[in-house]
């Protein structure tokens, strides 16, 4: 049985001890590889806000992956929440 895919808009705010430098192009290759779309909205040494699009099941994923993220970063908190879709 195939399941049918979804696909969601969300923010995702991490906090935390943060090094932009190494992880945003982290960040940018681990979405890439699960396939979803993304976008760094905001980025600093506490805070990187990430705007993602794809299957619920993969932002999960990509949650995860952050929340372990690279050795020189501690994530405290990965906050998500919904975007609405602006119709063009």
């Amino acid at each position: 049985m195939k399941r049918s895919q979804h696909h969601f808009h969300e923010r995702m705010t991490i906090r935390g001890h943060l090094e932009p430098a190494s992880f945003v192009p982290w960040i940018m290759r681990h979405a890439a590889k699960l396939g979803l779309a993304h976008h760094i909205a905001h980025a600093s040494t506490d805070r990187i806000e990430l705007d993602i699009t794809g299957a619920a099941e993969l932002i999960d994923m990509m949650e995860m992956g952050c929340s372990l993220g690279p050795i020189e970063v501690w994530v405290e908190t990965i906050d998500r929440a919904p975007v609405e879709q602006k119709n063009i």
